[in-house]
């Protein structure tokens, strides 16, 4: 994809997101990072009750302190807790403001609350099976932001099937039908990409294509969060604005042509 309205470097970024399907980059905003960081190990070490001694080993070694079966207790608590603070989302988007810009658009709505991953070595509560959020009724307008808390590699992480790949699947699709989702895994499974991102890098991804997590057979655990953005007058699915989505970045022009009426159309009235 090349349009020569855009620079060398938003048409490289456009054209690696359509060929690949994400994008992994340098978070943006080095101390938004470490704010979102440090809130979550301080919620979750407050809850267990932690004295923690070095940070940056705290969240991949959880596992230590905490089972799979009061897991899901302390996932909800720093889920709550980090979305009640009202800098959280704008630090999230402060993360990938400038690559939301080129591939998404600069009137953006955002998720409303985002979510939270924690997978525990060996641990099976905790699988995504493999989905592509628009099969479920999610905007194909829709992208992921998707950030790493800890480094995550191997198992430890995500797998996308690749546009070419995903194209083939649809185009058989019927065959799949009456199939369980462990079915369309290893179905695909020779064709996925496991990406690796450490702490530190963001990932944009297109969340129409099928992906997923298997069993974290590493031994750390995996923290991770993701939240959605569209462009805000791009359509809408199941999850509609003022109910899943907010509007963040709405210009002064789009603000104004909403607000405006003819004046001739109050005198009608």
């Amino acid at each position: 994809m090349t349009n020569r309205f855009f620079t060398e470097e938003e048409n490289r970024l456009n054209s690696q997101f359509l060929t690949d399907g994400y994008i992994v980059s340098d978070v943006e905003n080095k101390d938004s990072l470490k704010r979102i960081r440090d809130k979550i190990i301080d919620i979750t070490s407050s809850y267990l009750g932690d004295q923690i001694i070095d940070c940056s080993s705290y969240l991949d070694n959880i596992h230590k302190r905490v089972s799979s079966s009061n897991l899901n207790e302390l996932r909800l608590q720093v889920f709550h807790q980090i979305n009640r603070d009202d800098w959280f989302r704008e630090s999230y988007y402060k993360l990938a403001r400038r690559l939301l810009d080129v591939v998404v658009g600069n009137e953006l709505a955002m998720q409303l609350r985002v979510n939270l991953s924690i997978q525990l070595p060996e641990d099976d509560s905790s699988l995504l099976p493999v989905h592509a959020d628009a099969w479920s009724g999610d905007s194909p307008f829709e992208v992921v932001v998707w950030l790493p808390l800890v480094d995550c590699y191997g198992s430890k992480t995500m797998y996308l099937l690749p546009p070419s790949s995903t194209i083939g699947l649809h185009e058989d699709f019927g065959k799949s039908s009456g199939k369980s989702s462990e079915d369309i895994f290893r179905l695909i499974e020779k064709d996925l990409i496991w990406i690796e991102i450490p702490f530190g890098q963001v990932m944009l991804f297109n969340q129409n294509l099928p992906h997923g997590n298997r069993i974290n057979t590493e031994d750390e655990t995996r923290w991770s969060m993701n939240c959605r953005f569209k462009s805000l007058f791009s359509p809408y699915a199941d999850k509609k604005l003022g109910e899943f989505f907010e509007p963040i970045t709405l210009r002064g022009a789009s603000k104004v042509g909403i607000e405006y009426e003819l004046p001739f159309s109050k005198n009608l009235r």
